[in-house]
């Protein structure tokens, strides 16, 4: 019996996800997560640099270190917040509190032009056009994607953020001493 296959599910899409850590080998956990991410169909067609953000509401927590990747995949939105989410637990996250720390955080920012609202998912990302922490990365790779709810490219949305956490970008790449 065939499979049922969600909307938008089996043509190639470029999404967008947000990758965050802030406990233990912070570098290290974005880099397994990229990879774990690409053994399950998503592949990666750009990436960000890798910033060193402040925290955003939680402020009594480690700064984090983020970076956002473009996939190529025929994987829905449903099925890739399902990938992440077992990304996340094979990784260890523990959901210690709302927006605290966390050993990795993926987050769907967009898929493709996809306008979707349901109980734990909302794409693009409800928060994505108010935080620098992913703004900037996302404008880095992808200046002109254009969120479908707002109608702006990245590169604008930026430019309007009302957030001015501090976003560094870590020159080589690699966090130093």
């Amino acid at each position: 019996m065939p499979t049922r296959r969600e909307a938008g599910e089996g043509a190639e899409t470029i999404a967008y996800l947000g990758l965050g850590s802030n406990v233990g080998d912070r570098q290290g956990a974005l880099r397994r997560a990229a990879a774990a991410l690409e053994a399950a169909s998503l592949r990666i067609v750009a990436r960000s640099s890798v910033y060193r953000t402040e925290p955003v509401d939680v402020l009594d927590q480690a700064e984090f270190l983020n970076q956002v990747l473009a996939v190529k995949t025929p994987l829905g939105p449903r099925s890739i917040l399902a990938v992440a989410l077992e990304v996340e637990r094979t990784m260890g996250r523990v959901r210690r509190r709302d927006k605290g720390p966390r050993e990795i955080d993926l987050d769907l920012l967009l898929h493709g032009a996809t306008v979707l609202e349901e109980p734990g998912l909302q794409v693009p990302h409800p928060r994505l056009h108010l935080r620098r922490f992913v703004l900037v990365p996302l404008a880095e790779i992808a200046p002109e994607a254009v969120h479908p709810v707002l109608g702006q490219a990245m590169a604008a949305l930026l430019l309007r953020c009302p957030d001015r956490s501090s976003v560094v970008r870590l020159e080589t790449g690699v966090e130093t001493g």
